[in-house]
């Protein structure tokens, strides 16, 4: 088993004593996201867990825990989403200057491998046109050289809860870009993301950042996108990667894509063991919190000892 900690919210940011609970009872409680009534238990036990994919944009409240991970047996690796978005759109996320030490510190004590920088998604505005993505994208992959071997990008997927949030912010000066003065009403996310592609800077803006990426020893996949972005040399990534795991562990897991997954998603199958509404980030793009105002309050009222992230769930004894 393949556990995903995680896609829903951002676990070793706000989570890391919880979870870490959890690893010493050996076992957690997973409300299914579309029916809170039905809970499932998911065993931590380390010889029930082939590897942990750990999501964050700030590992270090894990850093204390990463020698009782590794002598407990446990394999894992991390997606580590690290960009410079202006506050209005990223207002929470750590400093940039001190995310990518964080990075390389990280990087340090369990080794390059095991490290992936997502540049993730990208966000066409006013205010982080193509030529800012390129140049920090650029100071970004300068920074990380010789810390990790893989970059990961996608295009933001434009759902309704996410325009409405840009939509707003346009008074601020961070007016969405829509390609060609497209109505997001109007088309599909991957339709949005499609028409992006015709237009003439996102050739030059992928192949730009493809270039800076091999410029810093790294190749670079991409993550659950419809449109195909191979012309620019970015090949469909799998975040939660079977290859991937059997070249850094050396170890067979399930070949088999994960159906709870986007159709364009290559992951194979995992656990989530995260909930949505729980992360403190307020990302304005972000599709795993419907409302900051309810993230704080499940944050506060959440209970480091509970078998569940959020609530209480009665577990095994």
């Amino acid at each position: 088993m393949i556990i995903s900690a995680s896609r829903r919210t951002d676990l070793p940011a706000f989570y890391a004593e919880w979870f870490m609970n959890r690893i010493r009872a050996g076992y957690c409680s997973v409300p299914n996201p579309f029916n809170r009534g039905q809970v499932s238990t998911v065993s931590l036990r380390p010889e029930d867990v082939d590897v942990i994919v750990f999501w964050t944009r700030n590992p270090h409240p894990l850093f204390p825990h990463i020698a009782d991970l590794d002598q407990r047996g446990y394999r894992y690796y991390v997606q580590y989403t690290l960009m410079n978005n202006p506050r209005l759109i990223d207002p929470k996320s750590p400093p940039a200057e001190t995310a990518i030490q964080t990075f390389q510190q990280l990087a340090d004590r369990i080794g390059s491998k095991k490290v992936i920088w997502r540049y993730d998604p990208l966000v066409f505005t006013d205010i982080t046109d193509p030529s800012f993505h390129r140049r920090t994208y650029e100071w970004i992959a300068q920074g990380l050289r010789g810390y990790t071997h893989r970059s990961v990008i996608s295009i933001m997927d434009v759902y309704p809860k996410v325009l409405k949030r840009l939509r707003e912010l346009a008074g601020q000066g961070a007016a969405i870009r829509l390609p060609g003065g497209a109505d997001a009403h109007a088309l599909t996310s991957s339709g949005v993301t499609a028409a992006w592609t015709r237009e003439a800077w996102f050739g030059d803006l992928m192949r730009a950042l493809v270039e800076t990426a091999h410029a810093n020893g790294m190749q670079v996949v991409s993550c659950a996108e419809e449109v195909d972005l191979a012309p620019f040399g970015i090949r469909p990534g799998k975040c939660i990667d079977d290859e991937y795991i059997r070249e850094a562990f050396g170890l067979d897991v399930t070949h088999a894509k994960d159906p709870s997954q986007r159709r364009a998603c290559g992951c194979v199958v995992s656990k989530d063991i995260g909930m949505y509404d729980s992360c403190l980030f307020g990302c304005q793009y972000c599709y795993a919190v419907g409302s900051f105002a309810r993230a704080k309050q499940n944050y506060d009222r959440h209970e480091p000892q509970s078998p569940c992230l959020l609530g209480r769930s009665v577990g095994p004894t």
